[in-house]
């Protein structure tokens, strides 16, 4: 009898486990929610980590470029040297350069984060995600606030970078299998753009530039040795160093002068020397003004972004499914494109005077055209959002700025409210709650947020 009972349990397990797996090719090829994070490495990912002589064990390291739109996993070699694995376009991103400092403010974090297990979330409503660690210890000791800052699916974002849902699958089996074979923490650096000389020419006048020049000195040091920043926050300043060292120990004793410092030194060196000359041969200071953050530009003619109506049927389109989830994004977000104005015209103006004179600038930039010639939105221009219907594209004379856009860029956000659809999706899947402003989702469980510390093998 007990055999019997026994085989039947088993036959119905089966059974169960059939049932999902078909459910799953029935949606698009996804599994269901609960098994979605146990999917293996895609083939691409295995190949080319086979091609790098790396296992899918050793330590990763994510470094995420905001102007660039761009995510990058790095993955240590047997040596624990990082090897660059893949650069994943970013689908989309919201706010500005410059770092988050308040609930709400849209931003993405800029600065050193630590990713541990407890931050991975497989249960979430926009495919899969993990909590990047904001705020960390330096933002505390500034005062800055904000939750839930998350690197998750679905294309759309609130302060958070979000990839397509197939990237983030990877993305996130990547980390999984990395903490499943010792890894600690995957350290995160956030920046807000790659730190090249004719960058930091053209945006020397910015307000940031103090918290960005800090930003790089660990950006360089991970540069020239590949290895995992040792990261410390003091008073409000980030100190680095390298080796086993308490990084507390930082903050009192700044790193000496071995190998690494001096190569650090000498690259900084080399890249103030470039920018000096670039601003002596006429590189004009900018100031770059988004309406609401960016997407990689491979996604521009793709199901993920902004498209003309006249591109609609022929626009490329991205071989998956897109989460069911409300876009959090703010509807005409990529319509003007990310516009550099003058950093003179720039200074002491706030978030609104700000769109509104990258609206100007943007409009006053294209070539007028005679009263007979029409031209549909365009994607950097302009366009309807991707949720907007050929039927409802709008034709207006090139180098006018539609009447909509002037109002939409300077509109504030209401404080406080909490949004239906935050509810609706995350307010009661899997302990999920919903966060008023500034957040997509809750990770049930998350420690408070620590720096980066190396990965520690069992």
């Amino acid at each position: 009898m007990k055999h019997s009972i026994s085989g039947r349990a088993i036959g119905m397990g089966g059974a169960l486990v059939a049932a999902l797996l078909l459910a799953g090719c029935n949606d698009n090829s996804y599994l269901p929610r609960d098994s979605r994070h146990w999917v293996a490495l895609s083939p691409d990912i295995q190949s080319k980590m086979s091609e790098m002589g790396l296992s899918k064990a050793s330590p990763i390291l994510i470094r995420a470029y905001k102007k660039e739109s761009e995510l990058e996993v790095w993955k240590a070699d047997y040596a624990g040297e990082y090897k660059l694995l893949k650069t994943f376009p970013i689908c989309r991103w919201s706010g500005q350069l410059g770092p988050k400092r308040v609930e709400g403010d849209r931003q993405v974090p800029e600065g050193f984060y630590s990713i541990t297990p407890q931050m991975m979330n497989p249960n979430s409503s926009f495919y899969l995600s993990f909590n990047v660690g904001y705020p960390n210890t330096f933002d505390r000791q500034l005062g800055r606030n904000g939750s839930n800052i998350m690197v998750h699916g679905a294309c759309t974002s609130r302060g958070c970078f979000s990839m397509t849902d197939k990237q983030i699958a990877d993305i996130y089996a990547l980390a999984r299998e990395s903490f499943a074979g010792g890894q600690k923490a995957i350290q995160m650096h956030s920046l807000p753009f790659r730190f090249t000389p004719e960058n930091l020419a053209k945006y020397r006048a910015d307000d940031n530039l103090p918290f960005w020049k800090n930003l790089k000195e660990g950006a360089d040091r991970f540069e020239v040795s590949k290895r995992e920043v040792q990261v410390a926050a003091c008073n409000g300043k980030y100190r680095f160093g390298s080796g086993a060292q308490d990084p507390n120990a930082l903050c009192t004793n700044p790193a000496a002068d071995d190998t690494i410092s001096l190569a650090a030194r000498e690259k900084a060196k080399k890249d103030e020397i470039r920018v000096a000359e670039l601003t002596k041969a006429g590189h004009k200071a900018l100031k770059r003004i988004y309406q609401d953050g960016d997407q990689h530009h491979s996604f521009k003619h793709t199901q993920h972004a902004s498209v003309g109506a006249e591109d609609v049927s022929r626009a490329a389109t991205v071989p998956q499914g897109i989460s069911r989830v409300a876009d959090v994004s703010q509807p005409d977000a990529l319509d003007i494109g990310p516009v550099d104005v003058p950093a003179k015209k720039a200074r002491g103006l706030n978030r609104q005077q700000l769109l509104a004179l990258a609206h100007r600038e943007r409009f006053a930039a294209e070539p007028a055209a005679s009263p007979a010639s029409t031209t549909a939105v365009a994607a950097t221009s302009g366009a309807p959002n991707a949720r907007t219907t050929p039927a409802q594209a709008v034709a207006r004379p090139s180098g006018t700025p539609p009447a909509v856009q002037a109002t939409a860029l300077v509109a504030e956000e209401k404080k406080g409210e909490k949004p239906a659809f935050y509810e609706r999706w995350l307010g009661s899947l899997s302990g999920l709650t919903a966060s008023a402003m500034g957040t997509t989702e809750s990770n049930p469980g998350t420690p408070a947020a620590d720096l980066p510390t190396p990965p520690q093998r069992r």
